[in-house]
C-alpha cells in the first residue's frame, strides 16, 4: 500500500490549481484517501488569494466510475435513521466537501474527458462549471441496485437539469452521451477529443482573467435569485450590484472608461 500513488495528485498553473483524480487502474474509483486529499487541496484552493480557478480532471480511461465499494467508505447499517445519518455525516465527507464547493466564491471547473457515474457525477454536479469531451458519458448506476444516487445525484440534479431530465437519468436509469448532456444543460461545453486538454485550459484561463470579486458575488447573488420569488430575486441583485459599485475596481475602472470616452469621442 505504501508503494501506492497518491490517489489525487495537483500542480499549479499560474492562477489555476489542477486536482487529477489518479487512480487509473481503478477507474477512478472514489477512496477516503481520494476525499481526505481532495478536502486538502480544496481548502488550499479557498484559502489562498493568488488561486483564481479550481480545475478538476482525471487520469485514465474513466473520470470516475463512482465510489469504492471495496474501500470499507460504503458503511453496512440496519436501520433507516442510520442510513440517512450515514449519508449526512460519513461517506467520506462528501456531502460536506460539497457544501464547500458551493459556497467557495470562486470558480471550480471539471473537465470530463470519458466516462463519468455515481459519486464522480455527484461531485461534478457541484462544480460551477462543467466541461466534456465527445468521448464523454455520464449514469447513475445506482438504479440497477434498486437505490438512488443521495450525495447531490437527486438534488443538485434536479436544480441544474429540470425534473424532466432528471427522471430520464434516474427513474429511467439511462445514460447520456455528451451531446445529450449539452442538451440537457448536464455539462457547458463540449469540446473534440483531439483538443479538448488545450480547451479546457483556454476556458480556466479566461475565467482566472475575471473580476474576482464579481464573480463570486455572482456565485451567491445567482444561487439566491433561484430560490426566491421574483421579488425578491430582483434585491438580491440590487444588493449585489450596491456593494460591487462602491468596489475601487469598479470606480477606477469607470474612471478609465470615461477618461477614453472623453479624449476620443468614444469608448476604446
Amino acid at each position: 500500500m505504501s508503494n501506492e500513488a497518491p490517489h489525487l495528485l495537483t500542480e499549479e498553473d499560474g492562477g489555476i490549481l489542477i486536482a487529477t483524480l489518479n487512480r487509473p487502474e481503478k477507474l477512478n474509483a472514489i477512496t477516503p484517501q481520494m476525499m481526505e486529499l481532495f478536502e486538502i487541496t480544496l481548502h488550499r484552493f479557498r484559502d489562498t488569494p493568488e488561486l483564481k480557478v479550481m480545475l478538476i480532471r482525471a487520469a485514465g480511461r474513466y473520470f470516475c466510475s463512482g465510489a469504492d465499494l471495496r474501500s470499507g467508505s460504503a458503511a453496512s447499517t440496519r436501520s433507516g435513521s442510520a442510513i440517512r445519518e450515514n449519508h449526512r455525516l460519513r461517506l467520506n465527507g462528501m456531502h460536506r466537501i460539497y457544501d464547500e464547493m458551493e459556497h467557495i466564491e470562486k470558480p471550480i471547473v471539471v473537465a470530463h474527458h470519458a466516462m463519468c457515474v455515481g459519486g464522480g457525477l455527484e461531485m461534478s454536479l457541484s462544480c460551477d462549471f462543467r466541461l466534456a469531451a465527445k468521448s464523454a458519458s455520464y449514469a447513475f448506476p445506482e438504479g440497477k441496485f434498486g437505490v438512488l444516487p443521495a450525495s447531490n445525484g437527486v438534488s443538485r440534479l434536479a436544480r441544474i437539469i429540470g425534473t424532466h431530465w432528471t427522471r430520464y437519468l434516474i427513474m429511467a436509469n439511462l445514460p447520456a452521451n455528451a451531446s445529450k448532456a449539452e442538451i440537457m444543460g448536464l455539462v457547458h461545453e463540449v469540446y473534440p477529443d483531439e483538443t479538448f486538454a488545450d480547451d479546457v485550459m483556454n476556458f480556466c484561463r479566461h475565467l482566472a482573467q475575471q473580476n474576482g470579486e464579481q464573480m463570486g458575488t455572482a456565485k451567491i447573488a445567482i444561487e439566491l435569485a433561484h430560490d426566491v420569488g421574483l421579488a425578491q430575486a430582483r434585491n438580491v441583485e440590487r444588493l449585489a450590484n450596491s456593494a460591487l459599485m462602491l468596489n475601487p475596481d469598479f470606480l477606477a475602472g469607470m474612471e478609465r472608461y470615461l477618461k477614453g470616452v472623453g479624449s476620443k469621442g468614444k469608448a476604446d
